[in-house]
């Protein structure tokens, strides 16, 4: 699940003054994990407290939004999704805003089925984004993860994506110009999905997404999370993006990352390890005492 926190972190910075290139540095002072990172490592911590079958993984979502939303309650919410982490008695408010995509990405890699990839995304979406196109948005992510996971072709998934989600019959060469800020999932995930088909590797996938425009970082922690799936995560990149985590961050990450491991490369590209092999190696940043 690390690639949705590289995609957030890179696209921060770009969120609300759009870049509209492929040359960037992924990596930057001014980048910092945002509210896509913070949800996407309550997903995860939901999934590896829930019971085996997840049968209350809904129940453990809302608790952990509500933990880690309040701890870092400064990470970029939106107003709705704000309310509600403060809330007594949180409800689903029926919205179809990107954040259910940004933050599905752990179901993705949790799921032992397509099938159940689809389960688990219902499970953590519907206690917010229970619009149907909110709940499309996330299945459509969770979907292609899980797809990418299990060794399906770039063509293969977008086929699946198209028969199932969204028909998407543009380029991002096409939309670059005209694209604007667009927090909906109808407007953004069909973005983030055809970044991730046109790349050729982990970085340009992400650079891809962030080139689009729009909202930046949501879009690249889209990408991110198919894009760590299909082709593995470099292990400079995860070193580089770990060094903006706290210590509760990464103890979330590394916990699911070894229980749910995915696939980290060399620079050639090459399959070395996997990512909790990098994070387990990065001394300074590595697994809390205890855990």
């Amino acid at each position: 699940m690390i690639g949705a926190i590289i995609g957030d972190i890179a696209g921060s910075r770009f969120e609300w003054n759009n870049y509209k290139s492929k040359k960037i540095k992924l990596f930057h002072k001014r980048c910092r994990p945002t509210d896509d990172s913070i949800m996407s490592l309550a997903v995860a911590k939901a999934i590896l407290e829930s019971a085996e079958d997840f049968a209350d993984l809904s129940a453990g979502a809302v608790s952990c939004m509500q933990e880690l939303g309040r701890l870092y309650k400064n990470a970029g919410y939106g107003g709705n999704f704000y309310r509600w982490i403060f809330a007594d008695d949180p409800q689903p408010y029926n919205s179809f805003g990107n954040g259910s995509a940004m933050r599905v990405g752990p179901c993705g890699y949790a799921a032992r089925s397509l099938e159940e990839a689809k389960e688990l995304s219902v499970k953590v979406t519907k206690v917010t984004h229970n619009h149907p196109e909110g709940m499309k948005g996330a299945e459509a992510v969770a979907a292609a993860i899980f797809l990418a996971r299990d060794g399906k072709s770039r063509e293969e998934i977008r086929d699946y994506i198209r028969e199932n989600y969204y028909q998407i019959d543009f380029t991002i060469d096409q939309i670059r110009p005209k694209y604007t800020f667009d927090v909906s999932c109808q407007g953004s995930v069909p973005v983030a999905l055809e970044a991730f088909f046109e790349s050729t590797d982990f970085e340009d996938a992400i650079k891809t997404a962030i080139s689009a425009g729009g909202d930046s970082d949501t879009i690249g922690a889209i990408t991110g999370s198919i894009a760590e799936a299909y082709y593995g995560v470099p292990e400079n990149v995860i070193c580089a993006a770990i060094e903006y985590l706290d210590s509760t961050q990464m103890e979330i990450l590394n916990c699911f990352e070894e229980r749910f491991p995915s696939k980290a490369v060399d620079e050639d590209g090459e399959v070395s390890g996997t990512v909790f092999d990098v994070l387990h190696d990065a001394a300074d940043k590595g697994i809390p005492e205890g855990v």
